[in-house]
């Protein structure tokens, strides 16, 4: 439900349960046994609960850099002035500006390419060693963690836009200037072109830049899922 790339609306509800379903079948027999004999129904349910929630908070701590991929190309968006150009993606199933399309795919292409969601998939199955079935807390320092990982987001997505924001920044200085120096000139009509043409420049000038930011951010995910696992166990 929450895996990167898989949740998209224009997967198959078939083939997600389907998936999930092999991934169990893959991972129930390295797993030690769980004793659930003496549970009542009530009793299980509260354990499919406690699971099914840990799942959902590992699938979010790995789709937090797509949020903040989704924030810079809005930034983007927004600097190059092409806020009403949007495009409807499918695999969010809300519009998007075609900034934010560019980046969120070109994320998905670095995360199959370095095979990471291989090592999440490992993660995944290492964080019942680190947080057996039925042993998941909740803790302060996991509450703590979670915010702060939250709050990255607003800096992973400025960081990711520096440079379209830094071009924008300089543009509007020269323009504010030309306004001083000539009171005639319609300056908020003439910076569009200026601010969206320099925009697509620096944008594709910088792609590779921004290509090498989110792979960083992307390669720290399975060492999240490590930590939050740990902070789940530890409880």
């Amino acid at each position: 439900m929450a895996f990167p790339l898989f949740s998209a609306t224009n997967i198959p509800v078939q083939l997600r349960v389907a998936l999930a379903a092999l991934c169990a079948f893959l991972i129930a027999p390295l797993l030690p046994p769980s004793h659930i004999d003496h549970l009542t129904l009530w009793g299980l349910l509260r354990l499919m609960f406690v699971e099914v929630s840990v799942g959902l908070l590992l699938g979010l701590v790995c789709r937090l850099v797509f949020f903040a991929v989704e924030f810079a190309g809005g930034i983007a968006t927004n600097e190059m002035g092409l806020s009403l150009a949007t495009v409807f993606n499918p695999s969010s199933g809300s519009a998007m500006g075609a900034p934010s399309m560019v980046l969120y795919w070109l994320a998905i292409m670095i995360l199959l390419s370095c095979n990471l969601h291989h090592w999440m998939i490992a993660a995944f199955k290492n964080s019942y060693v680190w947080v057996p079935v039925g042993a998941a807390h909740l803790s302060q320092p996991l509450l703590y963690d979670i915010i702060q990982r939250t709050n990255q987001l607003f800096r992973i997505g400025v960081q990711i836009a520096a440079p379209l924001i830094a071009v924008s920044f300089v543009i509007t200085i020269v323009f504010s200037t030309l306004s001083r120096a000539v009171p005639q000139m319609n300056v908020f009509s003439d910076s569009f072109s200026v601010r969206t043409l320099a925009g697509m420049a620096v944008f594709g000038l910088t792609c590779n830049l921004m290509a090498q930011n989110i792979q960083n951010y992307l390669q720290r995910i399975p060492s999240d899922l490590q930590k939050v696992a740990q902070l789940l166990g530890h409880g």
